[in-house]
C-alpha cells in the first residue's frame, strides 16, 4: 500500500495537483473574506454582541459548501482519469496493484494533499479577519471543530468521486455530480436540518458551527452523531465497492 501511495504522488507531479488545490484554497479564502472590508461589516468589529468571528465563520461555511464538492470532484477525477487514458489499470495489475488498491491509494494520497489545504484555508480566513481589524477575541474551538469536520467530509466525498471516476470513463460525469453537489450543499444551508440529513451534500451544512440564533449570528453545536454516522457509512461503502473492484478484470 505504501508503494502504491508513493506512485500516486509521482502522478500528482504531472497533474499539478498541489497547484490546483492551492489555487482553489486561496479562492475560497478570498471569497469568504471579501465582505470584511465593507463599511457596515467593519462597524461590528468592536462589538462582541455582533459576533463578528461567528459571522465570518458562517460566510466561510457558505463558500466552502459552494466549492468543496467541486474541489473533491476535480481532484478525484484528475487522479483517476490518468488510469483510463493511459491503460493504467492494466499496467498496475501487472505490477500487483488491483483496481481497488489503486483507489484506496488515491484516497490516501489526496487526503495528505487536502489536509494542509483545508488547514491553510481556515488560517487564511482567520488571518484576513485579523488584518481587517476584528478586535473581538477569537474563540478557536468552533473554528477548529469546523475545520476538522470539513476535512473529514471532503475525504468522504473524495472517496465517492474516486469510485465514480473509476467506473465511468467520462470524467464529465464525476465533475458534473460535484457541481450538482455544490448547488445542493448551498441549498441545504437555507433549509431545515431534516432535509440536510437525507441529502449527502447537505452535510456541508450540517457541519456548520455558526448559524442564525434569534435573528443574530452566533456559534452553534452541530449534530455530531448524524455526521459521524454519515462518515462511517461512506467509509464502509467505499471499502465494499473497492473490494468489488478487485474482482473486476480490466
Amino acid at each position: 500500500m505504501r508503494r502504491a501511495v508513493t506512485l500516486e504522488f509521482r502522478k500528482m507531479r504531472r497533474l499539478r495537483t498541489g497547484l490546483v488545490t492551492a489555487i482553489l484554497v486561496v479562492a475560497v479564502a478570498a471569497l469568504s473574506s471579501a465582505s470584511l472590508f465593507s463599511g457596515c461589516t467593519r462597524d461590528t468589529f468592536d462589538d462582541p454582541s455582533a459576533a463578528p468571528w461567528a459571522a465570518l465563520l458562517l460566510t466561510y461555511t457558505l463558500m466552502a459548501a459552494m466549492t468543496s464538492p467541486i474541489l473533491t470532484a476535480v481532484l478525484a477525477s484528475r487522479q483517476t482519469d490518468i488510469e483510463h487514458s493511459g491503460v493504467g489499470w492494466t499496467l498496475a495489475s501487472t505490477a500487483g496493484y488491483t483496481p481497488g488498491t489503486l483507489c484506496r491509494a488515491k484516497l490516501a494520497a489526496l487526503s495528505l494533499v487536502l489536509l494542509p489545504g483545508v488547514i491553510g484555508q481556515t488560517l487564511l480566513v482567520i488571518g484576513a479577519g485579523m488584518l481587517a481589524g476584528i478586535r473581538v477575541p477569537l474563540d478557536p474551538g468552533p473554528w477548529i471543530g469546523y475545520t476538522a469536520l470539513l476535512f473529514l467530509l471532503d475525504i468522504a466525498f473524495l472517496a465517492l468521486h474516486i469510485w465514480l471516476a473509476s467506473i465511468v470513463e467520462n470524467q464529465l460525469v464525476s465533475v458534473g455530480v460535484g457541481m450538482l453537489g455544490a448547488f445542493l450543499a448551498v441549498f441545504t444551508l437555507l433549509m431545515p436540518g431534516v432535509i440536510s440529513r437525507i441529502i449527502p451534500w447537505g452535510y456541508y451544512a450540517m457541519i456548520s458551527h455558526a448559524g442564525q440564533q434569534g435573528g443574530n449570528v452566533d456559534y452553534i453545536t452541530p449534530p455530531y452523531a448524524w455526521i459521524a454516522g454519515f462518515l462511517i457509512l461512506v467509509g464502509v461503502v467505499f471499502a465494499v465497492v473497492t473490494r468489488r473492484l478487485d474482482r473486476i478484470e480490466r
